[in-house]
């Protein structure tokens, strides 16, 4: 299938799933450079004619957030001011997707902002993967397409677990998702209640649903600071669960997250590479990467062809 007018430029939060995505388009990666001003402020050059082509930018906003944001647009400005013909931005891990609604007086809803940033700038369509909250797609008036690693991240649990399974919510928030994974494991749900009273710190109040004697599987869509997770792991163990597992999209990864989940009874943590791992995780042998280069490759593919990509929406 032809992949003809088609350039695919990587910003630098996440270049290693870039060549990953290329090598599976069997596309050369698009030229540019960038540098920084003694002060600070970056600049974008495009190294190669892309006048009347179709193109995509790869661009997790992971951290060091503010400024793959900034990079991003940046990005997108020159590659339209270059003539493109239409300019798809995948991003993998969509930032400041927790604030996506008002959650008290004088507060912003960053979502929604970062959203109306992107089409200012010029974004025709926007791919990412697990939203934290779905919503956040009816904040663009651009198409949106929300994927899903459920499937990548299925295939290796099935390795690890056996007919009593548990999956679990951490929140009531994540049911939709656990039910997903339940559906495709077949196993039981569970939901854990907590509170929460300011951000990255929460307080498991109560489980709802068999954990005695069973594998439980954590499922969310980010591991940030872990402070959910090892809570929930420590509750389901005291509740009986025979062992515990988590399973997430995106590995943040954050402050005390990597030294939370060695102290932790967890026995494995299954993320993607929507985010590279921070340099304190790579050589931590509990967390697994599961790649989603082929699913946003393939994406792309469709895209640019034309073909429908309603089978890649399958999160459950």
């Amino acid at each position: 299938m032809s992949l003809r007018g088609i350039c695919i430029f990587s910003g630098s939060a996440n270049p290693q799933l870039a060549d990953e995505i290329c090598r599976y388009l069997q596309l050369p990666q698009g030229k540019l450079s960038t540098k920084n001003f003694s002060d600070g402020e970056l600049f974008v050059e495009i190294k190669e004619n892309v006048r009347g082509a179709t193109v995509f930018i790869i661009q997790p906003t992971c951290p060091p957030v503010n400024e793959n944001i900034m990079e991003l647009l940046i990005m997108v400005d020159a590659l339209k001011r270059a003539s493109a013909e239409s300019i798809t931005v995948v991003i993998p891990y969509y930032g400041y997707a927790r604030q996506d609604r008002k959650v008290a007086p004088r507060t912003p809803i960053t979502s929604k902002l970062l959203a109306d940033l992107l089409e200012a700038s010029g974004v025709h369509r926007v791919v990412s993967v697990d939203l934290h909250a779905g919503q956040i797609q009816g904040f663009f008036n651009i198409p949106f397409d929300n994927l899903y690693a459920s499937n990548e991240l299925v295939k290796r649990l099935r390795t690890f677990l056996d007919k009593d399974t548990t999956i679990v919510s951490p929140d009531a928030g994540g049911v939709e998702r656990a039910r997903a994974y339940s559906k495709k494991l077949n196993g039981s749900l569970a939901i854990i209640d907590k509170r929460r009273e300011q951000a990255n710190v929460s307080e498991v109040m109560h489980i709802i649903g068999d954990v005695a004697s069973r594998d439980c599987v954590v499922v969310d869509d980010m591991i940030d600071t872990a402070g959910t997770l090892v809570n929930s792991a420590e509750a389901l163990l005291k509740a009986g669960a025979r062992r515990v597992l988590a399973c997430a999209t995106h590995g943040v990864l954050s402050g005390p997250a990597v030294e939370r989940l060695s102290t932790n009874a967890i026995e494995k943590v299954l993320i993607t590479n929507t985010i590279p791992l921070p340099p304190e995780a790579e050589a931590f042998g509990k967390i697994e990467v599961i790649s989603v280069g082929m699913l946003l490759g393939e994406a792309i593919k469709r895209i640019h062809t034309g073909d429908s990509i309603s089978s890649l929406f399958n999160g459950g």
